[in-house]
């Protein structure tokens, strides 16, 4: 009978060389979404308060900062996190509504398009966003660009809040947390890793990036970030 002794050290290893499940995001996408989540709740919640105005404007910047990431990643990052994959899923829209979701078990491809739709428009939202939020700090185009940007957020918000309830809906039906990929980046469900590195060192990279970036905005305004706009200083006569 081999006892624990006989085994060799890689077959003693052998049990905890793998996490259970495969690896279906690396930490880069990861860090990416948690980052670019918070950076529009942020900016959101700060729309209003004049106090917090240059802080919202930071968060405004890191999000269109975090959306040139995403696209460089979306080119030359792994095959299946590629921009390539989310249009070959969109792709597939105009033939599911001809005929696919009249098919029995097609619902499942329906709740794949309607992810893809999400994220894409969230992606495609933010340009429009973030030029508009630039054009009103710096007091361009007047009340039409105030309320240009304020309707890109509002969409903005509306589709996160959509890709937020789909999740929570296809976690339901599948009685399994799709949400989990996105925190440990694993899912339950057996096979290879799609994505084989993890590259936690970008995902450091990508967060350093974002924090200096808030801290050179904070040295560049004298009085740091919760401040008034200098537009609305000079329209209080304070300048």
């Amino acid at each position: 009978m081999t006892t624990s002794s006989q085994l060799t050290p890689s077959a003693r290893a052998e049990p905890r060389a793998r996490a259970p499940g495969r690896r279906v995001n690396d930490a880069p996408t990861r860090m990416f979404h948690w980052l670019f989540a918070l950076s529009f709740t942020g900016a959101y919640a700060t729309a209003e308060s004049e106090h917090l105005r240059l802080l919202h404007v930071t968060l405004g910047y890191t999000l269109g900062g975090l959306l040139a990431f995403r696209l460089l990643y979306g080119l030359v990052g792994p095959r299946q996190l590629r921009l390539g994959a989310l249009w070959r899923r969109l792709a597939g829209v105009p033939a599911w509504l001809r005929s696919g979701w009249r098919a029995p078990g097609q619902w499942r491809q329906g709740q794949h398009l309607l992810m893809a739709l999400a994220l894409a428009s969230l992606l495609l939202l933010v340009l429009p966003l973030t030029l508009s939020g630039y054009a009103t700090f710096n007091d361009w185009g007047g009340h039409a660009l105030e309320e240009a940007h304020e309707f890109f957020g509002n969409a903005f918000l509306a589709v996160a809040l959509a890709h937020v309830g789909l999740v929570v809906a296809m976690s339901l039906l599948r009685r399994q947390n799709l949400a989990a990929p996105m925190v440990t980046g694993r899912t339950a469900a057996p096979g290879p890793d799609l994505v084989k590195a993890n590259r936690v060192w970008l995902a450091i990279v990508l967060l350093l990036a974002v924090l200096a970036f808030g801290g050179w905005q904070w040295q560049q305004s004298p009085n740091g970030l919760f401040s008034a706009t200098p537009a609305a200083r000079s329209m209080r006569g304070e300048d």
